[in-house]
């Protein structure tokens, strides 16, 4: 007997999707994931415009990771015009980003996947019954929101970032002010991991996870120039500039999105991959919220990517700590951006914002014009990844004799794991 299972629109995650699911007996022969958003055209409407213009143009591509996408445009532009920063200004950028990780990582998990691992249907529900575990996600994504002010200018589409710097360097009084919030943040920290630990995660998914995440230069967790590629059977290591070797981009007739697939098979970005394969750099607070949690890794259940989030939002608050400490020590310079000349060249960049790697790649013509433009989002990335996975829930929950509800609400706790930023995942071009 054929059956179909639909989830018309998928709640509480960003923009509009929904999932169908069509089975024979328990066998399932399709999963689809659809995107309907509308397509959003701005790599191409980046050509032509001045090099200067276009990090305020992506932006807008999220609000949510509106830092994100414009500090990894920048990063291309410094790239393809042989710009080096100085350290300070890589401290800083580093500082929003952990800003960007606190505040998308508190909203979703406490506000947005709590809900389903504790029985509610949404985080009103929530919020009747436990106030105080709204009431902390709340105050630490005004954290992250306020970081994300001081560095950029606001909160959300940033006008401080420019090629070679900032606009403004913050002020010693800002990183004094973010000082005593990030204090009380980690407070918070602490209140959060007295709920996660009581939290008992579902098990009704059991699939091999292939991750891929960058590897850290240095301290900064979320930069890097080479992306590492791992699974049960192997581990490779690619140059963020032959990023399109990994993300082998296709279009699918039931979805305005792209997808990426590595050597024929789906795979993950986001905080699970990261922990991962970077988990070693993991310590403090974060570290014992890893362990009090039982986040044990590599892990076959996705729904562990929404813990993997909890302890990495600890970790950027205790990483924002020491990097406004590092920085007052040294004493804040006011530097004008770094210096450069307009030339023709090509820049790929990359960086872990709170889904996984987005990878910004520009070509320049002689006038500094944008001859060309890539933009592979973490959400596009792990589509391919999240039909995977959603056929084996609902496989494993059919062979097991669950009814068609629950399954349906698992196909929505599983697309929820993956955080999805769907808006993001929308931008097709033709080369």
């Amino acid at each position: 007997m054929t059956r179909t299972i639909t989830v018309n629109h998928l709640a509480r995650v960003e923009g509009h999707g929904g999932i169908k699911v069509v089975l024979d007996g328990d066998q399932v022969t399709t999963v689809d994931f659809d995107v309907f958003e509308g397509i959003r055209l701005l790599e191409g409407l980046v050509r032509g415009r001045s090099a200067e213009d276009v990090t305020g143009i992506v932006s807008r591509i999220c609000a949510i990771c509106s830092h994100g996408h414009s500090i990894t445009s920048l990063l291309a532009l410094e790239t393809a015009l042989e710009v080096q920063v100085t350290p300070q200004t890589r401290k800083l950028r580093d500082l929003a980003y952990q800003g960007a990780n606190i505040e998308s990582h508190a909203l979703h998990v406490f506000a947005l996947a709590l809900p389903d691992l504790v029985g509610h249907p949404s985080v009103i529900s929530l919020a009747a019954v436990n106030p105080e575990a709204v009431a902390l996600a709340l105050r630490l994504k005004k954290l992250g929101n306020s970081i994300q002010e001081v560095m950029g200018g606001r909160a959300v589409h940033p006008v401080n970032y420019v090629i070679g710097g900032f606009g403004k360097v913050p002020s010693v009084e800002e990183l004094l002010g973010l000082k005593k919030q990030i204090a009380a943040g980690l407070e918070d920290c602490g209140r959060a991991l007295e709920i996660l630990k009581s939290i008992q995660i579902p098990e009704f998914v059991n699939e091999p996870i292939k991750c891929a995440a960058l590897v850290p230069e240095d301290e900064a967790f979320f930069f890097g120039k080479t992306v590492q590629v791992c699974d049960a059977e192997k581990t490779i290591d690619l140059s963020v500039s032959a990023y399109r070797a990994l993300t082998n981009e296709y279009c699918v007739p039931h979805s305005h999105a792209k997808r990426s697939t590595h050597e024929g098979r789906s795979y993950m970005v986001g905080a699970l991959p990261r922990l991962t394969i970077n988990g070693g750099r993991i310590g403090g607070m974060a570290r014992k919220a890893w362990e009090e949690i039982r986040l044990s890794l590599p892990s076959t259940n996705i729904v562990m990517n929404n813990m993997a989030q909890a302890v990495e939002m600890i970790f950027s608050v205790e990483r924002a700590m020491a990097l406004v400490d590092e920085l007052l020590a040294a004493g804040l310079a006011v530097e004008a951006p770094a210096p450069y000349k307009i030339r023709a060249g090509r820049g790929a960049a990359a960086t872990e914002v709170p889904r996984g790697i987005l990878f910004y790649e520009y070509e320049l013509d002689g006038e500094g014009r944008i001859a060309a433009a890539d933009v592979i989002t973490p959400t596009a990335q792990n589509l391919d990844h999240a039909e995977d996975q959603m056929r084996a829930a609902v496989q494993q929950g059919a062979r097991a004799g669950a009814s068609e509800d629950v399954l349906r609400h698992r196909l929505e706790i599983v697309a929820r794991a993956y955080d999805p930023c769907i808006s993001c995942s929308v931008h097709v071009i033709r080369r």
